[in-house]
């Protein structure tokens, strides 16, 4: 078989056809393509952390509305400095109505407490254990923040009385200074 120089020349041309296909357009595009994955794998991570954080900041969003009710709720049941007067009133009326004598009431000068004030009653009631019972069950069901501490209770040897219960009432409320401040956690 003789090849002359013009089936030389078809041979080169075929087999260079391929060759130079794959070095001018085949590999500048895999090239092309390599890159463009890589940066949507890139892209799709990103998304996948952004998705991440943004449902991280729908949650925190609805705790942060959850915490507001929660502190919503507990400012409603603290009273206002002036409404003071009528909780003790109240207190005193429990325990006349759970059969104890009328208390003897002695208020102390607020203080401080975390965010809110604390207005402290020094307290002393007689009477029988089922009446001191009843009394401190009704102050529990008070809407209102109490606490009752400095409990001291006394056995009397008479017969109109089995006790005689001294104690610090502590009512807790909203200082109208720091609510129109802003400083009761509104």
């Amino acid at each position: 078989m003789k090849l002359g120089i013009r089936g030389l020349l078809i041979l080169l041309i075929v087999v260079g056809m391929p060759v130079a296909s794959y070095f001018m357009v085949f590999k500048p595009q895999n090239t092309a393509i390599s890159t463009a994955r890589k940066e949507a794998e890139h892209k799709a991570g990103l998304l996948a952390k952004l998705q991440e954080e943004t449902a991280r900041n729908a949650d925190l969003a609805k705790t942060n509305e959850e915490l507001r009710h929660t502190v919503k709720t507990i400012e409603a049941r603290l009273p206002s400095g002036k409404e003071i007067d009528d909780l003790v009133r109240q207190v005193s009326d429990l325990a006349v109505a759970s059969g104890l004598a009328p208390p003897a009431i002695k208020s102390a000068k607020p203080m401080p407490a975390a965010l809110f004030m604390e207005q402290p009653i020094e307290m002393e009631v007689v009477g029988s254990f089922v009446g001191f019972f009843t009394f401190v069950a009704q102050i529990e069901k008070l809407p209102r923040i109490t606490r009752i501490h400095d409990l001291k209770i006394t056995g009397l040897a008479r017969e109109d009385a089995e006790l005689k219960a001294e104690f610090t009432l502590s009512i807790y409320f909203q200082d109208e200074k720091q609510a129109a401040a802003g400083g009761g956690g509104a």
